[in-house]
């Protein structure tokens, strides 16, 4: 963790430590974005996951942030997909494979509904 993040969650818990309904705090803009990001997640739905330690999700919750079940996320895992590793017999999977995984999802799927929209347009099915 970096020095302004240190001091930005100090401030953060001086503040709540105060008990009162609303408060007010200085931060950096590297933790005002980081706190924009969350917001912004939340408000659409989106699930966030906060983890502590090595930044590694267990399996129900990377399948939660893919939006698949565990059965789904499994079948990444056995067929090598979706790196990880064991601790004693619990899979960890790091939070930069799940995202490089939702990255590379993201864009097989824009291609696949811009060449549905080149077919659909080929045609002749617009409205």
């Amino acid at each position: 963790m970096t020095p302004v993040l240190v001091r930005d969650a100090q401030a953060v818990h001086d503040a709540l430590a105060t008990g009162d309904d609303r408060v007010q705090i200085s931060v950096s803009r590297q933790t005002a974005e980081m706190i924009d990001r969350w917001m912004d997640a939340e408000t659409h739905g989106q699930q966030v996951v906060a983890t502590k330690g090595l930044r590694e999700v267990s399996p129900a919750e990377a399948a939660a942030m893919m939006g698949m079940s565990r059965t789904q996320l499994h079948k990444l895992l056995d067929d090598g997909t979706l790196p990880f590793r064991m601790v004693g017999s619990h899979h960890r999977i790091r939070l930069d494979a799940v995202n490089r995984w939702l990255d590379i999802e993201d864009a097989r799927q824009e291609k696949a509904m811009a060449e549905l929209m080149a077919l659909q347009n080929e045609l002749g099915l617009t409205e």
